[in-house]
């Protein structure tokens, strides 16, 4: 199961143009270069395995805002681990995985909708535009190998329930095994839980994202 948290990581990498990871005993490092995002570290067991003190070591040595802690495992448990400054988000996310077919996946469009798709510097984007013009929903996929990193999907509330979130998916996944990658991975919401369930993806983990925010903030 480790060898799915770094495939995570070093598809993310790709995916949002960080710097290369550095390996740490408990997981790794990224550096993002955010004002609200400078860094991450990401811890590589997943449930049970997870060991707590070594997280309490990462969070403590944390004197900075704007970094952020991946842990996998639930926020109830994670949160107690944290000291003043930490803000946990409460709802948990889910890493996720699922096997990439041959082939080319069905991926019909509602009437009126147009789609595009581009690949720039290893990371694949699919647009759906509304009538209108406007952004109805998009996604990316970063594929590192074998395995390949699904990231940014998003559905915009007034087209959700048209099946653009299964269009989105369905072309990133025929994207991402056509470069030979054969097990997509992924970090998902609550709210997309459901979706990728639907299109056979299998959780591994829970996850949970806590942000340094401050002593006088959290």
């Amino acid at each position: 199961m480790n060898d799915i948290v770094q495939a995570w990581v070093d598809g993310w990498v790709v995916s949002r143009g960080a710097a290369p990871p550095q390996r740490e005993a408990w997981g790794f490092t990224v550096d993002v270069g955010q004002i609200a995002h400078v860094s991450r570290h990401v811890f590589e067991a997943l449930g049970d395995g997870v060991d707590e003190g070594a997280v309490r070591k990462v969070a403590d040595a944390v004197t900075g805002a704007g970094v952020w802690l991946k842990v996998f495992h639930d926020p109830e448990i994670v949160g107690k681990w944290l000291g003043e400054g930490w803000w946990v988000d409460p709802e948990p996310g889910y890493l996720m995985t699922v096997p990439l077919a041959d082939g080319r996946a069905e991926a019909d469009v509602p009437d009126s909708y147009r789609t595009r798709v581009w690949s720039v510097g290893g990371v694949t984007r699919v647009l759906v535009a509304a009538p209108d013009g406007s952004l109805a929903a998009r996604g990316q996929v970063a594929p590192t190998g074998a395995t390949a990193v699904f990231d940014q999907i998003e559905t915009v509330t007034a087209h959700q329930r048209r099946g653009l979130g299964s269009v989105v998916m369905r072309t990133l996944q025929t994207a991402a095994a056509a470069t030979g990658a054969r097990t997509g991975v992924l970090a998902g919401t609550p709210a997309g839980r459901g979706l990728y369930e639907s299109l056979g993806w299998h959780v591994e983990a829970p996850l949970t994202s806590a942000k340094f925010v401050g002593p006088d903030v959290a």
